[in-house]
């Protein structure tokens, strides 16, 4: 117990301010609309830095994601980031969606080239389009000939790319889309901060020097996430799987010890100067929400409800 209050003050007492931000994906129906509005409506008031909606693969939820994205900026005061992948598009369909996006008070663009379809293994890219994220990411910066000035976060994996031979060659990759005017990483989550610690060291080494922001996933369901991580590239530790061992029908128990891991992750990190966390919420808020609370992250009084 005296080593969990001694962690707690190290967290409270440093004066540091922690930043944070909340990923979300479109609904499918009406009553993952409403979960995911309950969502928004708890995370809201903990003023986060901005918030993200999730783009599929092929604009597989395009209408999905701008309606999301729509209803948050008419309804919040939130900033609002869109997610957008140039698999399966055009540069003039990407144009076209960035400018509808600018219309509406969107400012932030999550840039990503999207995942190959799993049902195609012959899948082709559209031969009018973006290849590579840095080379949409050069496209969107174009836009500033027209006033259209996104702020632009990338994708970074910690433990590489599932398509990348090795981490330095995809750190290689990170570094070409910061150069394309990218201004900041956002990681796929990972559960060692020496992962994360070890990565953004080698992208110091390369000259990267924008934001690095760390992807957190408070894990409630083991077997999810490992779907999740065989997609991504992320790995997870045995140790962890032997902790969440047993608890299959103890979702109480399951979300406590949850909430230790995510938390214990964060003060790692924090203890090691990293100020910044995104947080993949899986439209979900209460792990989050108290995770941010034990972090210092208070809630702000509103009556503003959604």
């Amino acid at each position: 117990m005296k080593k969990i209050i001694n962690e707690l003050e190290e967290v409270f007492l440093n004066n540091r301010k922690i930043n944070i931000s909340f990923e979300f994906f479109p609904p499918k129906n009406f009553e993952m609309e409403n979960k995911m509005w309950e969502a928004i409506s708890l995370l809201k008031d903990l003023n986060p830095s901005f918030v993200s909606v999730t783009y599929g693969a092929g604009g597989s939820t395009r209408e999905r994601t701008h309606h999301t994205i729509n209803r948050i900026i008419t309804e919040t005061d939130l900033r609002v980031a869109s997610h957008l992948t140039c698999i399966a598009a055009s540069k003039n369909e990407i144009e076209e969606i960035l400018r509808s996006y600018w219309q509406i008070g969107v400012r932030h663009i999550v840039a990503l080239r999207g995942d190959m379809p799993a049902s195609s293994p012959n899948y082709q890219l559209h031969p009018d389009g973006y290849k590579y994220a840095s080379e949409m990411v050069a496209g969107i910066r174009q836009l500033k000939k027209d006033g259209i000035d996104f702020d632009i976060s990338v994708a970074g994996y910690p433990q590489k790319h599932p398509e990348a031979k090795t981490l330095d060659e995809d750190i290689d990759n990170l570094k070409r889309k910061i150069d394309a005017g990218a201004n900041r990483i956002i990681t796929q989550f990972f559960f060692d901060a020496d992962v994360f610690l070890r990565f953004v060291e080698k992208c110091r080494n390369k000259n990267i020097t924008v934001p690095i922001l760390p992807g957190i996933l408070p894990v409630t369901n083991v077997k999810q996430v490992k779907h999740f991580s065989k997609m991504c590239g992320a790995t997870i530790p045995l140790w962890m799987e032997e902790i969440f061992n047993g608890l299959d029908e103890r979702q109480e128990t399951r979300h406590l010890v949850a909430g230790i891991v995510a938390f214990e992750l964060c003060r790692i990190l924090h203890r090691n100067n990293i100020d910044d966390f995104h947080f993949y919420t899986l439209n979900r808020a209460e792990l989050t929400s108290a995770i941010c609370h034990v972090l210092g992250v208070k809630y702000s009084q509103s009556d503003n409800k959604i």
